[in-house]
């Protein structure tokens, strides 16, 4: 079975953070999202000006229809606010092979235990419950905080994929690729639980 579970509903919580499918209901607070954090201005991310969220969950379900990824809504349990979003993407089927990104939160719950809770449910996941052979994500190479942030977890740096993609603003972007593979989960596990329990 292992990946076919991505094409029913995936609720994961942990630490007052729940991740639950993406849909148009998320509309409204994922537009005030983008406003909180005028991503729009940010040249080296993929989150949408607010005024093309619509489009941005449009595309979202699109590719998820197709199998390809699997978007959340990032929500705090107790409230059931939205925080942002992450998703499962470029997933590959045959491979056992997906990638984690897409993944914006409002500003107030960057630099807290939000990303490392959902980094460590969503590794867990595809992991643990569908069999992943790798996990990866990405960064724009002058994206430096991202890449901080991938690499404090302790993850692998594979290699940088030269002008494989475009930028908002039209510049063409080189992309800094990571990956953990199965037999390195355990090891991850171990240091994303001890990163949450310093929080």
């Amino acid at each position: 079975m292992s990946f076919d579970l991505l094409k029913q509903d995936i609720v994961l919580n942990k630490n007052n953070v729940v991740l639950v499918p993406l849909t148009f209901e998320h509309l409204e607070e994922l537009t005030e999202v983008c406003k909180s954090g005028d991503f729009g201005k940010i040249r080296t991310t993929s989150t949408p000006h607010f005024t093309e969220v619509n489009l941005y969950i449009e595309k979202a379900l699109n590719q998820k229809e197709k199998g390809i990824r699997y978007p959340f809504a990032v929500l705090e349990n107790n409230s059931q606010k939205l925080i942002g979003t992450t998703s499962y993407h470029d997933i590959l089927h045959t491979a056992k092979r997906l990638e984690i990104g897409n993944t914006w939160y409002k500003p107030e719950f960057q630099r807290t235990h939000v990303n490392t809770t959902c980094k460590y449910l969503l590794f867990n996941y595809a992991f643990e419950i569908l069999k992943a052979n790798t996990v990866g994500l990405r960064a724009d190479i002058f994206n430096f905080k991202s890449q901080k942030a991938i690499e404090r977890l302790g993850i692998q740096k594979d290699g940088v994929i030269r002008g494989n993609a475009v930028r908002k603003d039209g510049t063409i972007r080189d992309t800094v690729m990571y990956s953990v593979v199965a037999g390195e989960w355990e090891n991850i596990k171990a240091h994303l639980k001890y990163l949450l329990d310093s929080y």
